[in-house]
């Protein structure tokens, strides 16, 4: 997957119980779909075995998987579900409704399968605090219609909702072997660019003791969540920041570098020969002279 396309977007999110002992038959989803047992039992089953579900049970389906519930004939599970596609797919000339579910499995139309993530998910987990995951599910609950000019000022408030669930979901289903920004350095990033926008960059250590954490795990999640060290982050951030510069204003590369708090355009001129392979005044030239090119003739 291109991660550029990524952008969860939900189609149906809602509550359903079930009576007791009901099946939902043998059925695939065109979308993927999330699940939390809010009260009762059931079994689902998928991907060749039958698992025992109960509240706090936590179940995530790919798009396009083959999968069966089936209820306590005493106590019927109740589910909080959603559907969603981890980017929109456009269905509406095929399919009633937003989120189709094919019964039976052998007409699935494939090319309406949605995308799946680019690393393993736990299909199935056990939340710690069901009332946290419920409030998360109730604050973008949406019908299975499609969106339009009457729903569409709804629709963001749904998705934006949706999308702190998603990032919820995915730091506690993930393993830890998969590259998932630590919530923890996300915050703390948005602290660090505002520090290197608005001011010179703070001590290292200002912000890994703000955290509550030693150094050497600090650098590791860092790493892990942006694939930097800070130090490289920084850099990496500033030199952005001064390319723009270079290319749209006529601030001499003393005083860009000075903008961005560099020691001194001598040690910025070399970093940044470091990381494009020209410099400053090379890049400014080149970039100006290709945008010069190619725009069309009078």
């Amino acid at each position: 997957m291109n991660f550029t396309s990524l952008h969860p977007y939900v189609y149906l999110a809602t509550r359903y119980p079930f009576a007791k002992g009901q099946s939902s038959s043998p059925r695939i989803c065109y979308t993927s779909s999330i699940y939390l047992i809010s009260e009762g039992y059931g079994v689902l089953s998928t991907s060749g075995k039958s698992s025992r579900l109960s509240p706090g049970s936590l179940i995530y389906i790919p798009a396009g998987q083959l999968h069966e519930w089936v209820a306590d004939s005493d106590n019927p599970m109740v589910h909080l579900c959603c559907y969603f596609d981890w980017h929109y797919v456009e269905r509406k000339d095929v399919f009633d409704t937003a989120c189709p579910v094919c019964y039976p499995p052998n007409v699935l139309q494939q090319a309406f399968v949605g995308p799946t993530f680019p690393y393993a998910l736990k299909e199935i987990s056990k939340v710690e605090s069901l009332q946290i995951w419920q409030d998360f599910f109730e604050s973008f609950y949406k019908s299975g219609s499609y969106t339009n000019e009457q729903t569409f000022m709804w629709s963001l408030m749904i998705q934006r909702n949706f999308q702190t669930f998603i990032d919820y979901f995915l730091n506690c289903c993930m393993g830890n072997d998969y590259v998932i920004p630590d919530r923890r350095i996300s915050q703390m990033l948005k602290i660090m660019e505002q520090d290197l926008l608005h001011g010179a960059p703070k001590p290292l250590d200002s912000y890994y003791k703000s955290l509550n954490m030693s150094r050497g795990h600090f650098f590791e999640l860092f790493r892990k969540s942006t694939g930097y060290s800070p130090i490289q982050y920084m850099n990496y951030f500033r030199i952005g920041r001064a390319k723009y510069d270079l290319l749209h204003t006529k601030l001499s590369i003393t005083h860009i570098a000075e903008k961005y708090h560099f020691s001194s355009v001598h040690y910025f001129s070399r970093l940044f020969h470091q990381l494009n392979d020209q410099s400053p005044r090379q890049y400014r030239l080149r970039e100006s002279n290709n945008a010069a090119s190619s725009s069309p003739l009078e």
